[in-house]
């Protein structure tokens, strides 16, 4: 998995006396690697990196057989500031103005600093993006490096339903589940909810084995009742600490949020709140992502986040089938990365919010139209080819995109 990191990180980062190191001596068995992306003109920063150091040094010193190195990413304005702040740090960096950073943040949703990342350096997979909420809850890093706990294993215990407890292995067991993120104060959740309460009564009323869990984030006991009572389905107790081991399992970073779950309690999607929006008829329960999908709405969150290829088409059947029988194969294989997708696939046909999308990302008003939208980046690419757009043509745009051969428009918007 060296390969890997060093596409993320570059060949090599720094020691604080120009020393270059290899990413790739860092990789290897029992190894965790910290992406620490931080600026010394933050506060939170300043009281979090002393921290992070009594982490690093403990676990240097101790003898649980891991070996620790964090790979600090600057977000500092100048490169004198970024010395000066490196100069109070014991491990490596990247470089300054590395151009891997907007890499690096837009695979791991870095939207604010501090952000703590750690993966594992023999697989190169993520243990956690949340590396901060977890060492602020565990300052002596007795969980170090906090990998994932099974869901079976943080909500057992009691439930709450209609009121009185239940065990929550006796309910869920056997099921598909729902992890319902959500509060009375919030004004989107108390619009989803009685969507959600729809959908779970006719899916139930067809004989599927379906169950939900609310996850309170209210402000008081008195607004998590009311709300609770008005749901046909479990809830945590409030003020459980297993909501917030499950906040920090699935990175819940806002509400309404719906985790859908599998007999097994692996994920299915992080985003159940989309398929019941655009699933109305609850016909795809439980809403298995797919390789590729349509340009909707519900595509604008994943269009601010990632990386999408989107081939504009006519809005005919037959069009919309082409373009999936000739994306299906690249697709496929970015799906099947799992969380590590570069790219995300889509068909842009006759949904309102193909025009605006085209508009913001200053593309021609043609069919068909292989492009790829990088917005985290503000980057756009644009195929070449212009009217006979094949599979063979839509593989290589895809590979020199990932090969980072292919070039790029830079978005300009007033």
């Amino acid at each position: 998995m060296a390969r890997t990191l060093e596409n993320l990180l570059g060949p090599h980062a720094l020691r604080q006396n120009g020393e270059k190191v290899s990413i790739s001596s860092l990789c290897g068995k029992d190894r965790v690697i910290g992406i620490y992306v931080s600026a010394g003109w933050c506060p939170p920063c300043k009281g979090f990196t002393p921290k992070l150091i009594d982490l690093y040094n403990k676990v240097k010193s101790s003898d649980q057989g891991i070996t620790f190195e964090v790979v600090f990413v600057s977000w500092d304005k100048d490169e004198s500031s970024f010395t000066e702040y490196f100069s109070s740090m014991p491990w490596l960096a990247l470089p300054f103005g590395n151009e891997r950073k907007a890499k690096l943040c837009k695979k791991y949703r870095v939207q604010g600093i501090p952000k703590l990342v750690l993966v594992d350096g023999e697989t190169g997979q993520t243990i956690t993006r949340d590396g901060y909420s977890h060492l602020m809850e565990d300052e002596n890093g007795a969980e170090f490096p906090w990998r994932r706990k099974k869901f079976s294993e943080i909500v057992n215990g009691k439930l709450l339903k209609d009121g009185k407890e239940v065990e929550a292995n006796d309910e869920l067991k056997g099921k598909i589940v729902g992890l319902y993120f959500s509060a009375h104060w919030c004004p989107p959740c108390r619009i989803f909810t009685p969507e959600l309460i729809r959908i779970y009564e006719k899916v139930k009323s067809n004989g599927k084995k379906f169950e939900i869990v609310f996850i309170s984030s209210d402000r008081s006991e008195d607004s998590f009742t009311s709300y609770a009572n008005s749901m046909p389905w479990l809830a945590l107790p409030f003020g459980d600490t297993r909501a917030q081991m499950l906040k920090n399992l699935y990175e819940v970073e806002g509400i309404p949020m719906l985790v859908m779950l599998d007999e097994t309690g692996n994920v299915i999607t992080l985003d159940g709140r989309l398929g019941v929006q655009e699933d109305i008829d609850g016909q795809e329960f439980p809403w298995y992502p797919k390789p590729i999908s349509e340009l909707t709405e519900g595509a604008a969150i994943t269009l601010n986040e990632a990386a999408c290829l989107v081939l504009f088409v006519e809005p005919e059947d037959e069009e919309v089938d082409k373009a999936r029988d000739l994306l299906l194969q690249p697709a496929t294989e970015e799906y099947n990365k799992g969380e590590h997708r570069d790219l995300f696939f889509f068909i842009g046909a006759d949904d309102e919010i193909c025009d605006p999308v085209r508009n913001f990302a200053n593309l021609p008003d043609q069919t068909p139209l292989l492009t790829i939208l990088d917005f985290p980046e503000q980057k756009v690419y644009v195929s070449e080819e212009k009217k006979n757009v094949t599979t063979e043509i839509a593989a290589k745009f895809v590979q020199d995109y990932l090969n980072e051969t292919l070039p790029s428009q830079q978005i300009r918007n007033s």
